[in-house]
């Protein structure tokens, strides 16, 4: 009884994972954690220990992605990359970092451009934005730090039509900064995310400066 409870327990986690994973790709949920809550939410299922953890969510969203999106996906993947690369460039006195799906390389129609930014003086950065005349919003999150939740800025922009978020870290963070709960593992400078652009063809054209709209 106890093993065809256990096989009946990791079918219900693979189905929340898979429910999770298409509210990401057709809905637009960002967030894993937040997908898996309304995925149990949908499913009626109440017991939290259950739950699928972030890598089997990814798994899923991969899959799923392979299977119903395979032909816009990678193309969108590729268009957000071009954007990373283009945004990390003009930010690089601000040493940027690309985290999250466009890292990863699930992201799709609705992902954003994440990147952490840690500069010497935050003061520079909102100078830097003022002068370039750049469109843009600020915001703030919330990140597990150490234990603790604590809020940091952002800075959002659109470039070319895609959404990119910039998080700002103190210097000091660069080194220590943990793993932010619900995020991907991994960060990539410039340089490993324009070698990960050379590994898929071109299929967009040339991107005008980052300031046009």
């Amino acid at each position: 009884m106890a093993r065809n409870r256990s096989r009946k327990d990791e079918n219900l986690r693979r189905h929340l994972a898979y429910l999770a994973a298409r509210l990401m790709a057709e809905d637009g949920v960002a967030d894993y954690g937040a997908a898996k809550q309304k995925a149990a939410r949908q499913a009626g299922f109440t017991d939290a220990k259950l739950l699928p953890d972030n890598q089997e969510i990814e798994a899923a969203l991969r899959e799923y992605q392979g299977l119903f999106q395979k032909h816009d996906q990678p193309a969108q993947l590729r268009r957000r990359r071009e954007v990373a690369v283009r945004v990390m460039r003009e930010f690089l006195a601000f040493r940027p970092a690309l985290v999250g799906s466009v890292l990863t390389g699930t992201a799709h129609r609705h992902s954003d451009v994440n990147v952490h930014l840690f500069p010497d003086d935050a003061k520079a950065l909102s100078l830097f934005l003022v002068n370039r005349s750049y469109p843009h919003e600020q915001g703030a999150c919330r990140l597990q730090r150490g234990g603790a939740l604590v809020e940091v800025p952002q800075v959002l922009l659109e470039v070319e039509g895609v959404p990119v978020t910039l998080t700002v870290f103190d210097r000091d963070s660069e080194r220590s900064l943990s793993r932010a709960r619900g995020e991907p593992e991994g960060r990539a400078s410039l340089a490993d995310v324009e070698a990960l652009l050379a590994l898929s063809p071109p299929e967009a054209v040339s991107l005008p400066p980052m300031h046009s709209r």
